[in-house]
């Protein structure tokens, strides 16, 4: 299992080898091995957090997707914080804005 930045200070090896026959079964394995880990990636029903998704492959699993997807000993799983809310407002790439908000 792989990680994005934030994660990946949690975690003191990578890749994280894992065991299971199913994403969930995978993710109970990491979590044996780095136990402060869960909270960061399952909500309190076990589901993942709604900013995270999980690449299994190609596949991309979010909060709302099933953590019951096959995998094998050689799927890539790959565990990142998902990039969500705000609104790029063109204002803020003015100059005109630049220079008052920099007064």
């Amino acid at each position: 299992m792989f990680f994005t930045q934030h994660l990946r200070r949690l975690v003191p090896n990578e890749p994280v080898e894992t065991g299971g026959a199913t994403l969930r079964a995978a993710l109970d394995d990491l979590f044996l091995q780095i136990p402060q880990l869960r909270g960061y990636v399952l909500d309190d029903q076990g589901r993942l957090r709604q900013h995270v998704c999980v690449f299994v492959g190609d596949e991309r699993i979010d909060f709302r997707g099933s953590l019951d997807c096959a995998v094998g000993p050689e799927t890539e799983i790959y565990v990142m914080q998902a990039l969500s809310g705000g609104r790029l407002w063109p204002i803020a790439f003015s100059s005109e804005h630049a220079r008052a908000s920099s007064s």
